[in-house]
């Protein structure tokens, strides 16, 4: 999937697409047209940089109900002939959770689309997870056979179907199936129920990779086989020499470290590091100046999982270096680093917001170590990251950040945050926004009421407008 257009933030679309409480409170002003038009855009193009963690299907689910917008955009993205030719979850998945909301919600048609996607559509599986959570007995059994029929008689066929039922993500049609009145149909379930059993014991019983009576040069040498095979092991191969390197070979593992093939070196390096070994400093030094981009990588990631003082203090004469490792530093400092490093934390932010714009990876700890030193001359970096941020977790952590350092977040910022798409960045909003706003109150009397409402956002609104809370 090509990663999405993203608007403007200072436009509706923008606003929407980012998922940012501003963009709800927009669209309930715009020309309905409007608003329905820049919705259903993001609905069947999912803005989401990272469609795996990032949530935008209750929120917009929300903003379909405030509009009352009717579903037929959904409907000709779900139908459309291209659903035959990209089979990608991705394509369809944001449209399919809207329309499990939806669902939830009592909506009028999106229960029916739900079950006409399972029935035919590609990305059946994840409609039929949805309707798993929200449809009753007799909708699930009336998709038995055509579900059953999208694999084919024979061995191939019932391969395929054993390993859809292990996969599943909500096991409750499959165990109705089960026991369907309908031999044929039971039968099948229960067999590939069985043999997704047999497979998971199967592979219980075969375990790859290193033992703990392996040699030290073993574990480098599997590692070393996974690099060149395009998997990156070192990771389980440091674990694995935690359990069998002895002082003895510690000489070894330093000299794979400074000179060893990548895939020894990378795990050697881990292994050092997570050992808080003197000489791992020196050695990740050593690596990203004469190491592969490989080893580099994991060099940086090994100084930033140390937790030793010895690591902040070198933090702090790495933190000037324009490379990795003096971004590493920052985000270290960040994250360990004392009141005295504030200036350095700041500093690491800005640049990286003027190198690499508000979406830097590297943000996402930067910003949440702005917060946790309370560095209250960064709100307005802070600011701009909450505004421009694609990624709707960064501009939470910002929000995290703001409500730290800000004396403006609790009757700015926060007040929109009650609209988020995240339910982190609710609750952070729930807890700290003003409530001198009309608009706040009422929005945390709806999101008590509301049954879709995550639980830790709801328990932060009952500390605001409970029995024991100051009133509101």
């Amino acid at each position: 999937m090509f990663d999405p257009f993203i608007a403007p933030s200072g436009t509706l679309l923008g606003l929407l697409q980012r998922g940012r409480g501003d963009g709800t409170l927009h669209a309930l002003t715009a020309p309905r047209p409007e608003a329905l038009a820049a919705l259903n855009h993001c609905v069947v193009r999912d803005p989401r940089h990272d469609w795996q963690v990032e949530n935008r299907s209750l929120y917009y689910a929300r903003l379909f109900l405030d509009l009352g917008g009717d579903l037929d955009a959904i409907e000709a993205h779900l139908f459309d002939a291209e659903d035959l030719l990209d089979t990608d979850e991705s394509r369809t998945g944001l449209a399919l959770a809207v329309l499990g909301h939806l669902a939830s919600y009592g909506r009028p048609g999106a229960l029916g689309l739900l079950r006409r996607y399972a029935a035919t559509g590609a990305n059946w599986a994840w409609a039929l997870d949805e309707l798993a959570l929200r449809d009753d007995d007799a909708g699930l059994r009336a998709l038995a056979e055509p579900v059953l029929a999208r694999f084919p008689e024979g061995a191939e066929g019932e391969a395929e179907l054993a390993a859809a039922v292990r996969d599943a993500f909500e096991p409750r049609p499959w165990r109705l199936w089960a026991d369907d009145p309908r031999p044929a149909v039971a039968a099948r379930v229960r067999a590939a129920q069985e043999t997704g059993c047999f497979d998971r014991w199967q592979r219980q019983m075969r375990p790859a990779g290193p033992r703990p009576d392996w040699s030290v040069g073993a574990v480098l040498a599997w590692a070393q086989e996974g690099l060149e095979r395009g998997a990156a092991l070192h990771v389980p191969a440091a674990r694995c020499l935690a359990a069998v390197a002895g002082p003895e070979d510690r000489a070894e593992i330093v000299e794979a470290a400074r000179s060893g093939d990548d895939g020894a070196r990378c795990t050697a390096l881990r292994y050092l590091a997570d050992s808080d070994d003197p000489q791992a400093l020196d050695l990740i030094e050593g690596a990203v100046g004469t190491g592969t981009a490989a080893v580099v990588d994991a060099a940086v990631d090994a100084f930033e999982r140390m937790r030793g003082p010895y690591a902040v203090d070198r933090a702090r004469g790495w933190v000037h270096r324009p490379d990795a490792l003096g971004a590493a530093a920052g985000r270290v400092l960040a994250c360990r680093g004392l009141a005295k490093d504030s200036d350095l934390v700041l500093t690491a932010l800005r640049e990286a917001v003027r190198g690499e714009g508000p979406d830097a990876a590297t943000l996402w700890t930067l910003v949440d170590g702005t917060g946790r030193l309370g560095i209250a001359c960064a709100a307005p970096v802070l600011r701009h990251i909450y505004r421009e941020t694609a990624s709707s977790h960064l501009r939470g952590r910002a929000a995290r950040a703001l409500a730290a350092t800000d004396p403006s977040f609790p009757a700015g910022f926060a007040v929109e945050c009650l609209w988020d798409c995240e339910e982190s960045t609710r609750e952070v909003a729930a807890r700290h926004a003003a409530t001198g706003d009309h608009r706040v109150v009422e929005r945390l009397r709806r999101l008590a009421a509301d049954p879709a409402e995550e639980a830790e956002v709801q328990t932060a609104v009952r500390s605001r407008i409970g029995p024991d809370a100051p009133a509101v």
